[in-house]
């Protein structure tokens, strides 16, 4: 039975002034999957992730989200679809505790007072439910974490928020090894809780680690989007590099595999 993916790009098209930057790219998402979004720099990754997120709109194409075509007009559109965007700069205040970086800009309150307990509870909770242990108080200042734990409690804001599509930009970038395989399992865990995520790395060994599917990007063009199960890291180096790779290639850029 095939899936319908919860998120769903066709026919994309985007140009900076006389600079076409994306050409008819095709994109797929599945409930409960990871799904390895890859490319060389200039491929085009950065521009797609923020046409998702509403920070770009599209010249031409459709925008499907849980089988039904939206219309995404902005960062907000996006946030009350369930898109989450976890940016590689993580976007947390360092002089803030871990309560308040979670609920920054969306502050549980009582009336005019902030909500102190409420807030302490669902941010404990969610880290609780990710199976979050690196983190030993809620309360603790930012500027205190690894850089594991930061972006563990950047994944965890974008959950509480009830998120049913996270896309995480390179979180493992200048991590340790061991960070990167806590990343790495929590990037698992979030797929196996139900949630949709995207995944987007240079880090192969990454990609093959935790990815269900891989999508690669070529000069502003989808190469390929295959089961990662069915390729080689080989291959998935070729279509980076070259935008083909054996049989596979640009004749699937309009059909993931179901």
């Amino acid at each position: 039975m095939t899936v319908t993916p919860i998120l769903e790009l066709r026919g994309i098209d985007k140009s900076f002034g006389p600079v076409q930057v994306l050409h008819d790219v095709a994109f797929s998402a599945y409930p409960g999957e990871v799904t390895a979004l890859v490319g060389d720099n200039g491929a085009g990754k950065s521009t797609l992730v923020k046409c998702i997120g509403g920070i770009h709109s599209f010249d031409a194409g459709e925008y499907r989200f849980e089988g039904r075509r939206v219309q995404v007009n902005g960062p907000r559109d996006a946030a009350a679809l369930g898109v989450e965007i976890v940016y590689q700069d993580l976007a947390l205040c360092d002089n803030l505790d871990i309560v308040q970086n979670m609920f920054l800009g969306r502050e549980k309150r009582r009336g005019p007072i902030l909500d102190e307990a409420t807030m302490e509870e669902m941010a404990a909770r969610t880290l609780a439910g990710l199976s979050v242990r690196t983190v030993k108080s809620v309360r603790q200042q930012v500027s205190h974490l690894s850089g594991g734990q930061r972006q563990t409690v950047a994944i965890a804001k974008a959950v509480l928020w009830n998120g049913k599509v996270v896309i995480l930009d390179e979180p493992t970038a200048a991590l340790g090894v061991a960070q990167t395989a806590q990343v790495l399992e929590l990037v698992r865990r979030l797929a196996d809780n139900g949630l949709t995520v995207v995944l987007i790395s240079h880090n192969l060994n990454d990609v093959f680690a935790v990815s269900d599917r891989i999508a690669a990007l070529y000069l502003g063009r989808m190469a390929a989007q295959v089961r990662t199960t069915d390729v080689t890291q080989s291959q998935v180096v070729e279509l980076i590099t070259s935008g083909r790779s054996g049989d596979l290639g640009l004749a699937t850029t309009n059909g993931a595999t179901p």
